[in-house]
């Protein structure tokens, strides 16, 4: 099965595919992720919200950034965008930080939210001076309240996105387990490189995640197969399943950890964040966490 076009494949084949645990050194900062694929429908926001969990049910103390207008990493954490006063678009702004950072009913996983007015931030920064720093100059303050960032990027290789590039230390790439499954990631490289070579020097891809595998279908069992091939390991070992619990979850503005931590999901998710921690180790004291719905 060949699930990539010959100019992905080309581009893929220049990455560095045996990638070591991260080099970002444990000063006692934030590692800052951010989730990025342009292709929707990934498990991208799924991945950035559950991951999120598990690693604040782990002792970790977390933020999650929802940097896409949509706002689906807000809400499936359990915040009601209508009640959001502030979140990444006054921080983008300038105007916001700390303050507009909430508490979710997971101990350690706060979310600085996403509200209606992000929609439009991505026209408003084509005139900004330093448009794509915005985003690395509003979390620079914050990197020592947290053990990991993760930021949940659109589904697009625009402005917000640039701004979550140049603001990570490491991308974490999500891919479903389905037909042309790799296809345009070339285009996610390529602006990696461009992001690399003009903002952040040291951005790289630290880890892909598998989702959505169907272990009824051979076809998601090859491209498992393709992608570790091309990407080596940069790979998560953890495999996100196809679930009807994980998509139901956020509908009722849970982690899969608390609508249903016995599923099958939840226990690949506490896998992943495992591999997380072990990848991205933090030695940074755990602060106490705040109360549900709380700004910090």
């Amino acid at each position: 099965m060949d699930t990539v076009d010959e100019a992905t494949s080309q581009v893929i084949a220049g990455e560095n595919q045996e990638l070591p645990a991260s080099t970002k050194a444990d000063t006692g900062s934030s590692i800052i992720l951010a989730l990025t694929n342009q292709k929707g429908g990934v498990g991208k926001t799924t991945t950035a919200v559950n991951l999120g969990a598990c690693l604040a049910e782990g002792g970790a103390r977390v933020l999650l950034v929802d940097l896409d207008p949509q706002g689906n990493a807000t809400t499936g954490v359990g915040i009601d965008r209508g009640s959001v006063k502030a979140g990444t678009y006054e921080l983008l702004g300038g105007s916001g930080g700390a303050e507009a950072i909430l508490a979710t009913d997971v101990a350690g996983l706060d979310v600085l939210p996403s509200t209606i007015d992000l929609a439009g931030a991505e026209v408003e920064l084509v005139s900004a001076f330093s448009r794509e720093t915005k985003l690395r100059q509003g979390l620079a303050g914050l990197r020592g309240e947290y053990d990991f960032v993760l930021i949940d990027s659109p589904p697009s290789l625009g402005l917000l996105t640039v701004n979550a590039l140049a603001a990570c230390d490491e991308v974490v790439v999500p891919i479903q387990c389905e037909y042309y499954a790799l296809e345009g990631l070339g285009q996610l490289i390529r602006t990696l490189d461009l992001v690399r070579d003009g903002l952040n020097p040291s951005l790289r891809v630290g880890g892909v995640v598998l989702t959505m595998f169907d272990a009824r279908t051979k076809l998601a069992e090859q491209v498992v197969a393709e992608v570790r091939r091309h990407f080596g390991d940069a790979v998560f070992h953890s495999i996100i399943p196809r679930s009807v619990r994980l998509s139901e979850a956020p509908g009722f503005g849970k982690p899969i950890i608390r609508y249903d931590p016995s599923s099958r999901a939840a226990t690949s998710y506490r896998e992943l964040a495992a591999e997380a921690r072990a990848r991205w180790p933090r030695t940074r004291p755990q602060a106490q966490p705040t109360t549900e719905g709380e700004s910090r």
